[in-house]
């Protein structure tokens, strides 16, 4: 009796041991994901953040050279805003979908990576 007493008390050790190893495991696995998901989003971010500088600077050159050109510095201006206003309807429109399926289908290839 004292013999399943024993075995009984090392299974339940075991099964403890073996639950807090599986637990670990996990966190570590979604540490890694999680981990992997923020680097790639700060660098894509920086990426982003540089363009939108950079397009930001070349509309303002753009403003200012129309508005020399069709000459008041205002119109300029307003004719980058309207291109902008332009684009931005079009891409509602047309492209709003595809770049929130684009977007999602990246997210989960990073998460079941």
């Amino acid at each position: 009796m004292e013999d399943k007493i024993h075995t009984i008390e090392s299974l339940l050790s075991e099964a403890t041991e073996f639950g807090k190893t599986s637990f670990e495991l996990v966190k570590l696995k979604v540490l890694d994901k999680t981990s992997d998901c923020v680097a790639s989003c700060i660098s894509r971010s920086i990426v982003y953040l540089l363009i939108l500088a950079f397009v930001l600077f070349m509309s303002i050159g753009a403003s200012f050279w129309l508005g020399d050109l069709l000459g008041k510095p205002y119109y300029g201006f307003f004719a980058v805003a309207g291109f902008y206003g332009l684009v931005m309807i079009v891409l509602r429109v047309f492209m709003f979908n595809w770049f929130r399926r684009v977007m999602g289908n990246y997210f989960i290839k990073k998460i079941l990576k």
